[in-house]
């Protein structure tokens, strides 16, 4: 385990081929930063990209981002995602988009396990994605 965590890959199961994530992450700290669920809103309380999943998972991101600063931390520090999408047909727009944005991130590629649960609407009719996120702080 280097620093506070450790990507755990084990060979007995397929290794993730679709989106970037882990299959799991030992965590060595004592705090853990749980960050609610983000949807795709500017500091207006506005939506962003209505309609467009890619601008909506790239808000969802940066506002992720946000927490994570305030506390002086950065993606790096997120051992675990679950990530919520309205419709089918948006997973391949999502997952483009989120190969661009760990580029920028994580470009150790040491992504943090992630749920992608498929869901039918969310607290707003025009958001069309939902993430939250656990972070392991020093």
């Amino acid at each position: 385990m280097t620093g506070l965590k450790q990507i755990i890959q084990p060979d007995e199961i397929p290794s993730p081929s679709v989106y970037p994530y882990s299959q799991a992450v030992m965590v060595q700290t004592n705090r853990l930063l749980f960050i609610a669920g983000q949807p795709a809103m500017d500091a207006d309380s506005r939506t962003v990209g209505v309609g467009d999943i890619a601008a909506q998972t790239r808000q969802v991101y940066r506002n992720i981002s946000s927490v994570l600063k305030s506390v002086g931390a950065d993606f790096s520090n997120v051992v675990e995602l679950t990530t919520f999408i309205v419709g089918r047909e948006n997973l391949k727009a999502h997952r483009e988009a989120l190969f661009e944005i760990y580029n920028d991130l994580l470009p150790s590629q040491d992504y943090p396990p992630d749920s992608v649960v498929l869901v039918a609407g969310l607290y707003r009719e025009d958001f069309l994605i939902e993430v939250k996120a656990i972070a392991a702080l020093p």
